[in-house]
């Protein structure tokens, strides 16, 4: 397969659509990947052209982080290579100024992360949680600092209210602050409500979203079943009656698109997995999905996710299972309520084709 590169949000950073996910680097949660396997992986995402890392400080005790920093080091590939980390996470028990979004556990937590990753710089830095407390303009204004000094590159957050984004990004914009760049959120076909902001929030403000968990922890995957006495091993199974949001898959409306997914992968040949990714990755708003796996035939498969098309009568059925429940307010946004605004006119932003899309192909001329 080949990758394109694309710009992350208004940022000059460029990307490819798929970025490699290492979470489960490091078996300390009782699933993930070994350092060979780890290994492998990264070896076989850089050999079909990826560029684009997604680690944190909290994954598998900072295993995570260092394996990357050597493997990428092992490669030479520091120039080449646009590693993403974050940071919220609490990791000293009684200490409550070693974790949260302040500015003593930010400068904290990048120092540490620059030492396990072995390197001068990070490029994309990441707010994990919204801790409820720190304001938008103490973490911006110390991303910012840390920008200057040329620690890290670009910012992004992760997980946070709407308002919270929007507040952010109105400080940095006023301030002259690093704006930020990256959303990075839960979506998939399983999991759809940031579309009632988040992505009209990234498109129109500059910040590109960076999916995570695309294929619901595995759920889209098809290796699990509404049968529950159909078990299999993965990280749904491990974290079954876990009380993380983020792990409570199993529901009828999932178990439904799931089936539905199953009957459109057997229609156009291809796996599960692959329906599921390339879905995610073509939606409004999305700059990079996020794959990771545990296995090298896993990821193999998932690179393969962007070579080829959905059709767009097979979109429609994915998107008729998955359409999420709107809510108030969202609810007065449609035909029925803004009819009474534009006088029952067709009434639009801009055209299609306004914004022409650029994408530079080919290779240089050469100057002899």
């Amino acid at each position: 397969m080949t990758m394109s590169y694309y710009t992350l949000g208004n940022s000059g950073l460029r990307v490819t659509r798929l970025a490699l996910g290492t979470m489960t680097f490091g078996t300390e949660w009782g699933w993930g990947a070994d350092k060979e396997t780890a290994r492998a992986l990264v070896d076989a995402y850089v050999g079909a052209g990826g560029n684009f890392f997604d680690t944190a400080d909290a994954y598998t005790g900072g295993t995570s982080e260092t394996w990357l920093g050597e493997f990428i080091a092992e490669r030479g590939l520091r120039d080449k290579a646009v590693i993403s980390t974050k940071f919220s996470m609490n990791f000293e028990q009684g200490n409550p100024n070693a974790g949260g979004n302040g500015r003593k556990n930010i400068i904290r937590a990048v120092e540490s992360s620059l030492k396990r990753l072995g390197t001068d710089y990070i490029d994309l830095y990441i707010l994990h949680a919204w801790d409820r407390l720190t304001s938008p303009e103490e973490v911006m204004r110390t991303l910012d600092d840390l920008v200057r000094a040329g620690k890290i590159r670009h910012v992004g957050l992760s997980d946070v209210p709407a308002w919270y984004a929007s507040r952010a990004q109105s400080v940095a914009e006023q301030r002259g602050y690093e704006p930020v760049s990256a959303l990075q959120l839960e979506y998939s076909l399983a999991e759809r409500n940031i579309e009632h902001e988040f992505v009209p929030f990234g498109t129109r403000y500059g910040a590109g979203i960076m999916v995570w968990s695309p294929l619901a922890s595995g759920l889209l995957s098809g290796k699990y079943r509404s049968d529950p006495t159909n078990k299999a091993d993965g990280r749904l199974e491990t974290m079954r009656g876990s009380t993380n949001p983020g792990f409570q898959k199993f529901t009828g409306r999932n178990w439904a698109i799931v089936a539905e997914l199953e009957k459109v992968a057997g229609e156009l040949g291809r796996g599960m997995a692959q329906i599921a990714l390339n879905w995610a990755a073509t939606r409004p708003g999305v700059a990079s999905v996020i794959i990771g796996a545990t296995r090298l035939d896993q990821l193999k498969d998932n690179l393969g996710a962007l070579d080829f098309d959905i059709p767009r009568e097979l979109l429609a059925r994915l998107d008729a299972v998955s359409r999420p429940v709107t809510p108030f307010p969202y609810s007065f946004f449609g035909p029925e309520i803004q009819g009474g605004i534009t006088g029952g006119q067709a009434v639009g932003d801009k055209p299609v084709g306004y914004f022409p899309d650029l994408l530079m192909k080919g290779a240089f001329a050469g100057v002899s």
